[in-house]
C-alpha cells in the first residue's frame, strides 16, 4: 500500500515527496526523493491509523518510542494534579462520570472552592513534585459570575510556578479570552470517544459542541488538552476514529490525556460494565492506544491519565516507552481513586525516571 507524504513509522512527512508501503508483515518502508524537510502530519487516514493499531505489538512499540525519543526527553515525565473545585450535580448524562446529577452514586455536589482552598491545595501538589495544577468543575458551562475566582486561581498558581490548566464545561469565545490574559496555560475538553461512538456515550451534547470549544480555545492562545476514555465498551474501530479525530484536527493538542474507564457503580457505564470482562480494557490494547497516540500526534504531551491505579507497573512502564511522559498523581482524580504520590515516587525510583519541570505559556501584556 502507499500513501502519499506518509509516514506511520515516524509520525512524520515531506511536503511532496515522500511515500511508505506497508507490508503483511507490518514493515514499513519510506521513500525521500529531494531535500524537503520532514512536518508533522494533520492528515492521517484511517485506514492509516488502522494499520497502526493492527501492527506487531513489539514493532509498534519500539516505532512509537523511536518518534517519542526524536522528540521529548525520553527519560523524564511530568507529574500533574487534578483537583476537582466544583464537584457533582452536572447536568450533562455522561455515561462514564458519576458527577452527573443523572448517576445515582451518592456523590453530594458542591459550590465552587474557596480560591484560597483551592492555592493551597496547589502549594501542596507542589510540594509532592508535581508541577502542573490541574482545575475541573463539574459544569456544563461556567457562569460569568464565576470568571472572576477562576481568574483569581490561575494567577495564583502560576506566580508558584507551576503550569495551569481547568476543564469547566463550554467555553465562549469571551470566556476564553478572560482565562487567557490571566495566564491560563491549557485549557482541558475531551472530545472522549471516537464522533461515531459519541451518541452512544453523551447525548446532552453532541460531537461537534466539543469541537466549537475547542476552538475558542485555541483563538484565545491558549493550549489545547484534549483526549479521550477508552475502555468504554468500545471497538477497536472507535479508538481508530478517536486518535484520527485528534490527529487530523488543524494544530494537534499540546496535551492528549488518555484515560482509562474507571467504570463506576451508578452510572451508565457503570452499571453496564462493573463485575464483566469488559470492566477494564486489555493492557496491550491500551499500550497500542498510546503507542498509536505517539506516532501520530508527535510533538504532544501524551499524558497517562484514569485508570492508572488498576495498573500493573510493566503496564505503566510500556506507556513510558511506547510515548506517554505525564502521569497524574494524587490519591485522587476528581472523584475517583488514583496510585498515590508515594507509590508514585517508588515507581519512578524504580523505573529511573525524572520529573518533568513546569514550561508556563508567555502571556503577552495588555497593551
Amino acid at each position: 500500500m502507499q500513501g502519499q507524504a506518509a509516514c506511520p513509522a515516524s509520525g512524520l512527512v515531506s511536503h511532496r515527496l515522500a511515500r511508505f508501503a506497508v507490508d503483511r508483515a507490518g514493515h514499513v518502508s519510506l521513500y525521500f526523493s529531494g531535500d524537503d524537510e520532514a512536518v508533522i502530519r494533520t492528515d492521517w487516514a484511517r485506514e492509516e491509523i488502522a494499520e497502526l493499531f493492527d501492527l506487531p505489538f513489539t514493532e509498534l512499540v519500539f516505532r512509537a518510542a523511536e518518534v517519542h525519543r526524536a522528540h521529548h526527553d525520553a527519560g523524564a515525565v511530568q507529574r500533574s494534579t487534578l483537583l476537582s473545585i466544583k464537584t457533582g450535580g452536572c447536568v450533562e448524562d455522561c455515561g462514564y462520570c458519576n458527577q452527573s446529577a443523572s448517576a445515582e452514586t451518592g456523590l453530594k455536589a458542591t459550590k465552587l472552592m474557596d480560591v484560597r482552598a483551592v492555592l493551597q491545595s496547589a502549594a501542596e501538589a507542589k510540594d509532592n513534585g508535581s508541577s502542573r495544577f490541574c482545575m475541573g468543575a463539574a459544569w456544563r458551562n461556567p457562569k460569568d459570575r464565576d470568571m472572576p475566582a477562576l481568574i483569581q486561581m490561575v494567577q495564583g498558581v502560576r506566580q508558584m510556578g507551576m503550569e495551569t490548566c481547568m476543564t469547566l464545561g463550554m467555553l465562549t469565545p469571551s470566556q476564553a479570552e478572560q482565562l487567557a490574559a490571566a495566564g491560563l496555560d491549557y485549557y482541558n475538553h475531551n472530545i472522549d470517544t471516537s464522533p461515531e461512538n459519541y451518541a452512544n456515550v453523551i447525548s446532552t451534547r453532541s460531537f461537534e459542541d466539543r469541537i466549537e470549544t475547542l476552538e475558542n480555545v485555541r483563538e484565545a492562545g491558549i493550549n489545547v488538552c484534549c483526549g479521550g476514555i477508552v475502555g468504554m465498551g468500545e471497538t477497536r474501530g472507535d479508538r481508530v476514529g478517536f486518535i484520527h479525530a485528534l490527529s487530523t484536527l488543524p494544530v494537534h493538542p499540546e496535551s492528549v490525556p488518555v484515560n482509562a474507564l474507571v467504570p463506576v457503580k451508578g452510572t451508565v457505564l457503570g452499571n453496564m460494565l462493573a463485575d464483566t470482562p469488559l470492566a477494564k480494557i486489555d493492557d496491550i490494547e491500551f499500550v497500542r492506544t498510546i503507542a498509536v497516540a505517539r506516532i501520530t500526534m508527535p510533538e504532544s504531551m501524551v499524558r497517562l491519565s484514569a485508570g492508572r491505579e488498576s495498573m500493573s507497573d510493566a503496564t505503566q512502564a510500556l506507556c513510558f516507552l511506547a510515548g506517554a511522559n505525564s502521569i497524574f498523581t494524587g490519591d485522587k482524580l476528581l472523584t475517583t481513586g488514583n496510585a498515590g504520590d508515594d507509590a508514585d515516587a517508588a515507581l519512578f525510583a524504580r523505573l529511573g525516571l525524572r520529573s518533568l519541570e513546569a514550561e508556563q505559556r508567555v502571556v503577552e501584556a495588555a497593551e
